[in-house]
């Protein structure tokens, strides 16, 4: 391998640390510092080539190390860009905690990071649905459409963060990128206008409210929002 560059981690082609994708095998790149020596390494890499340290660990709220939800391996701690996260080696899953995530649901350079840092999509495969323990409680999350509208169902810890399967991450970004979020508040609020439609039909019937009005209350509370403000909110709203 030349001086300066280091090995793909999906092909093991050498590449510049400065690259964003593999002229091999055109996964998609980016680097993070060891943990060891505080050099560049791609995200991905098993160990530095430069002193041979492993990734960190991901750490769980009471200092055990995360497990992956799928394959029950240790996640590995590693961060794209400013944005730190746990990644299984094995199946690529990516965890995120609350914080974060919203933060990536908010800024545009945290985006535009995931995009070149996660790995490349992959065929899509056929699934088999199950619910999966939070890495940090262990508790069954809950499995719900992002946003409701975007089409990519994923695992959800309401206190502590959200699993995303290979490619998931990836897709959520896309659609908040292209407007799935203003998309997503249109329907809320659509939605909104209509249960108080039929609220005012049953009034006028001498109908009794009887919790007729169901999810009002999280409409209303979307009136004067923007879409990074009820990222979690809308998440929140499991419907089986």
């Amino acid at each position: 391998m030349e001086a300066g560059t280091l090995r793909c981690p999906t092909c093991g082609a050498s590449a510049s640390p400065d690259a964003t994708s593999c002229s091999f095998c055109r996964a998609a790149l980016a680097t993070v510092a060891c943990p060891g020596c505080f050099g560049r390494m791609f995200l991905g890499a098993k160990f530095c080539s430069h002193c041979g340290a492993r990734p960190a660990d991901a750490p769980r709220s009471d200092g055990r190390l995360q497990p992956c939800p799928e394959c029950a391996l240790p996640l590995d701690g590693r961060s794209v860009g400013a944005t730190p996260l746990g990644q299984c080696s094995r199946c690529s899953g990516v965890w995120l905690d609350v914080e974060t995530f919203q933060r990536v649901c908010r800024e545009s350079e945290r985006q535009s990071a995931m995009l070149l840092g996660l790995p490349a999509a992959s065929p899509a495969a056929r699934q088999v649905v199950r619910y999966v323990p939070c890495p940090d409680c262990g508790k069954r999350m809950n499995r719900l459409n992002f946003a409701r509208v975007s089409g990519v169902v994923v695992d959800v810890c309401k206190p502590h963060g959200v699993w995303f399967n290979r490619d998931e991450l990836r897709r959520v970004v896309e659609f908040i990128r292209q407007g799935g979020m203003a998309e997503s508040l249109a329907r809320e609020r659509e939605d909104l206008v209509e249960q108080r439609r039929r609220l005012t039909e049953q009034q006028g019937q001498g109908g009794s409210l009887g919790g007729g009005l169901g999810g009002a209350t999280a409409g209303e509370s979307l009136a004067g929002s923007t879409a990074g403000e009820v990222i979690f909110e809308l998440l929140g709203w499991f419907v089986p």
